[in-house]
């Protein structure tokens, strides 16, 4: 799959955000996942972290690179199902589509999610096996105080991801940054 439409969305995505958001609290930066084809800016410098997940059935690798910024956690996540250990080499596009699924339910479940909306999300490069989603949802935090929560979900080649903010009250300008183009 060429990696131009991917770079092209999340160069859109980038400056869609550094415009909702120009203060001095947002200091922007481009940032790529590594081993990813992907691209995006995030407000603030970014953790990184990997931790093993159990998705599809199997202990998987999850890498993240995280920031707070404004009151507002920004995070993106991937999981490389070329890496799983399975019996006649990588996941099927089904397999996919399940651990993107699974992915969106434990999300919801941690933040306790209330009411859920889910939509199509119009990303370039994306898988087309798996079509790009947007989920919004309004939840609580460990601590028990409200969270609003907006994580964008797909697949590039034997990659998914995630790429989610929370808040407490998500700021209008950053939310429409992942609405459909």
């Amino acid at each position: 799959m060429p990696r131009l439409p991917l770079i092209l969305f999340a160069a859109g995505l980038s400056a869609l955000l550094a415009l909702a958001a120009c203060s001095p609290t947002f200091n922007w930066r481009e940032v790529r996942p590594e081993n990813t084809r992907l691209s995006l800016l995030l407000p603030c410098k970014p953790d990184k972290a990997q931790k093993i997940v159990p998705f599809g059935g199997k202990p998987t690798p999850l890498s993240m690179l995280g920031c707070d910024a404004g009151g507002v956690t920004f995070a993106v996540a991937v999981v490389d199902l070329d890496k799983l250990d399975k019996p006649g080499g990588a996941l099927s596009a089904a397999s996919a589509a399940t651990v993107l699924a699974q992915w969106q339910s434990v999300t919801l479940a941690n933040m306790k999610a209330g009411a859920v909306q889910v939509s199509p999300l119009s990303l370039p490069g994306a898988a087309i096996a798996q079509p790009p989603v947007l989920v919004k949802a309004q939840g609580q935090r460990t601590d028990g105080t409200a969270v609003n929560g907006q994580a964008a979900y797909f697949a590039h080649g034997s990659q998914v991801f995630q790429v989610v903010m929370y808040a407490a009250s998500v700021p209008p300008e950053v939310a429409e940054t992942f609405s459909p183009a």
